[in-house]
């Protein structure tokens, strides 16, 4: 008896391995990320492109699991993929501090070469000018944020060095925005089409890291050109978000987070209609609560976020 129900239970381990699909893989693999367990994370990774070799986002991803986990082959073979499979952001590559790794060895020029080529080809009758300046604009936000992430992630984080860098990335932000101001004045929201992918996603980051009085004159001209097909939906979802959480309302789309003030975690801030979020989140091309909330490293129950909320809008409900 003891080996039927050993046997049993053999099958049905293997029944669950198999059911697990590539989004079940990912979303494991982005977890073990968020926790530095990258060894496991690359892992996981290896599971997914099994079934299946098509989201750049995840191709890249994964290039940064197996950099940090000191898998140099498969880190360049998994970005060479992504590249391959639509990756296009150069400025941000080269910054990556994940990637940092990699930059001595041979295969990083060739990657590099391979993407800028590629670039080259598709940026033909783009707009150089304004390319090169949202490269540069883009390159100044993200390099600081990647600055003062690492120290505010630290096991021991720095406050003299976090207030220092802060002031630094409120200076950046400042000098950036007044960039983008002008262009956005003279030239509308403009398109991946004149300005490239990266150039598109350099004028949303920079509005989405302004005050709210900027993203509230902008919010409008976004959301035009979203209907336009000149800016990324998704993009949208979270300047909306941004937007409604600072004017005291809940988001739509659960793209932000916040601080539980009575448990102390990092968890989703307010929304409305949480159990048809994923509907919205998928009508503007985005993943899932649980795949966005695996690579944030927050736990996410439908169930549980609707009762915490029920009792933080409780405890608003009765303050004085």
């Amino acid at each position: 008896m003891k080996k039927l129900i050993a046997f049993f239970f053999i099958t049905m381990n293997i029944g669950v391995m198999q059911a697990q699909t590539y989004k079940d893989w990912v979303r494991k693999a982005d977890s073990c990320y968020s926790a530095k367990n990258y060894e496991l994370s690359v892992s996981y990774y290896d599971k997914a492109f099994k079934i299946e070799k098509k989201d750049f986002r995840d191709l890249y991803n994964a290039g940064c699991s197996a950099s940090m986990a000191k898998e140099n082959k498969k880190a360049f073979k998994w970005l060479n993929l992504s590249i391959d499979n639509g990756y296009e952001n150069i400025a941000h590559i080269k910054i990556d501090e994940d990637l940092k790794p990699l930059h001595s060895e041979k295969e990083w020029n060739k990657t590099i070469e391979k993407l800028q080529k590629k670039l080259d080809v598709i940026g033909a009758n783009y707009d150089k000018v304004l390319e090169k300046e949202l490269a540069e604009i883009y390159t100044e936000d993200q390099e600081i944020r990647g600055e003062f992430m690492s120290v505010y992630r630290a096991s021991k984080p720095d406050k003299k060095k976090i207030d220092s860098i802060g002031k630094i990335m409120q200076r950046k932000d400042s000098i950036n925005l007044i960039k983008v101001m002008k262009i956005l004045d003279e030239r509308g929201w403009l398109g991946k089409n004149v300005v490239g992918t990266q150039g598109n996603q350099t004028l949303f980051l920079v509005i989405q890291h302004s005050d709210l009085k900027y993203q509230q004159k902008y919010l409008p001209m976004m959301r035009e050109a979203v209907k336009n097909g000149n800016a990324n939906p998704g993009n949208l979802a979270y300047l909306e978000d941004r937007v409604a959480l600072r004017e005291g309302k809940k988001q739509i789309y659960g793209s932000q987070s916040s601080k539980n003030k009575t448990t102390n975690k990092i968890c989703i801030a307010p929304m409305i209609d949480p159990d048809n979020v994923d509907k919205r989140r998928a009508e503007v091309g985005l993943g899932t609560m649980a795949e966005y909330a695996a690579k944030m490293n927050i736990e996410w129950n439908l169930e549980e976020y609707k009762k915490e909320l029920a009792e933080t809008e409780k405890l608003e409900n009765t303050k004085p």
